[in-house]
């Protein structure tokens, strides 16, 4: 079979839906960590006794925290059967043995994935929640990687410049990496509940670089205490004894560590925008300004200055939930496209090479050929 009649049109579509379903299942992660409703439902994986699919409705639609928790779930669920469909259909459909490897490694780590996420809440350990949301970032990756290889670009794709391809994969897998290390830098931040560790910008705490001391951290704890205190009573935001809520003013102190987090966060999305100008820059130069990869790369450029500016937003927000959990989508969005421009210039410069080899082998033997008339004379 060759590899052009292997493109399955409906196959192709079901891992796009399947990586879709993946990106609105971060989201609702997104959306419990930004809420701090991890712990909403305390069992797993019953929900409150009943099974997670018979829960009544009156049990969960409503009811704050356990909606957006039971909610995740169910998502998580439904992604696993897509997974397990997308790896069967694969095995069915495709007869390339890496690609059935790839579908069969998918449905692991949607399960180990599912006990991760489980453990989290029977564990009651943010770490657990913290690799759980690391994992989802690989697994999003996985599925976009098997929605590009089962594409018809994929069978056609060609490779007219390797060396401009290849120039640009290093700088690639910087900015993935980096990506990477930002996600996981704002995912230890909302387990660590210090999102607003520093809620200003483009100073902090009123400082390039604010101090960490152990007087000046008591002072921020005290200002944001007193921050939380008049957004919640000019929200309406009351306690039983009509008093305003301080929730995350009590019992989730910042810490030194935390603003060095944020800041650490701050200077990486600094160097996550230089790179990747850097690489936009890179593709015209070497693909030149009409090439498709050119025009992803500075659309890849402008969804990270998006992100930025919705890290800045969530900050003067106070952590609004709705636009942390925008600002957890569009990262990871950020390093799904950023991993499929990689796959992407891989294929092409694997097809040039491929190409290319005919041409090199013959050179190669005419080479030799003329080494052999020299020694013979």
């Amino acid at each position: 079979m060759t590899a052009r009649a292997q493109y399955t049109p409906w196959l192709h579509r079901f891992a796009i839906a399947t990586a879709l379903a993946t990106l609105i299942l971060i989201g609702f992660g997104g959306l419990v960590t930004s809420k701090g409703v991890g712990m909403a439902v305390p069992d797993w994986p019953n929900t409150f006794g009943y099974n997670m699919f018979l829960v009544p409705f009156d049990q969960w639609l409503g009811r704050f925290g356990v909606f957006e928790e039971h909610s995740h779930r169910l998502v998580a669920s439904f992604v696993g059967l897509l997974t397990i469909i997308l790896a069967i259909w694969i095995w069915v459909k495709d007869d390339r043995k890496w690609m059935r490897r790839l579908g069969v490694g998918a449905v692991l780590l949607v399960v180990g994935q599912g006990v991760l996420g489980g453990l989290r809440v029977t564990e009651i350990n943010p770490n657990l929640g913290l690799i759980h949301g690391a994992v989802a970032q690989l697994f999003l990756i996985l599925i976009c990687g098997i929605a590009l290889a089962t594409s018809g670009w994929w069978h056609r794709a060609g490779g007219d410049d390797r060396a401009g391809f290849l120039a640009i994969q290093g700088r690639l897998v910087v900015l993935i990496s980096l990506i990477f290390v930002q996600l996981l830098l704002g995912a230890t931040m909302r387990h660590q509940h210090a999102g607003l560790a520093i809620w200003d910008f483009p100073l902090a705490h009123g400082q390039a670089w604010p101090a960490t001391d152990e007087a000046s951290v008591a002072r921020y704890n005290d200002n944001r205490y007193e921050l939380q205190k008049s957004l919640h009573a000019a929200n309406q935001l009351l306690d039983a004894e009509g008093n305003p809520k301080t929730y995350l003013a009590t019992g989730h102190d910042i810490l030194a560590w935390h603003v060095w987090l944020q800041m650490l966060h701050r200077l990486g999305a600094v160097a996550t925008l230089a790179l990747a100008l850097a690489l936009a820059m890179k593709a015209r130069r070497v693909l030149g300004q009409a090439h498709s990869f050119t025009k992803i790369g500075f659309a890849l450029l402008a969804i990270i200055v998006a992100q930025a500016g919705l890290g800045v937003w969530t900050l003067l927000s106070n952590k609004a939930a709705d636009v942390a959990t925008g600002h957890v989508v569009l990262g990871a969005a950020c390093l799904a496209l950023a991993s499929l421009l990689l796959m992407a210039a891989k294929r092409c410069a694997f097809v040039a090479a491929a190409a290319d080899a005919p041409e090199r082998l013959a050179k190669r033997e005419a080479g030799d050929a003329g080494r052999a008339a020299t020694v013979a004379v």
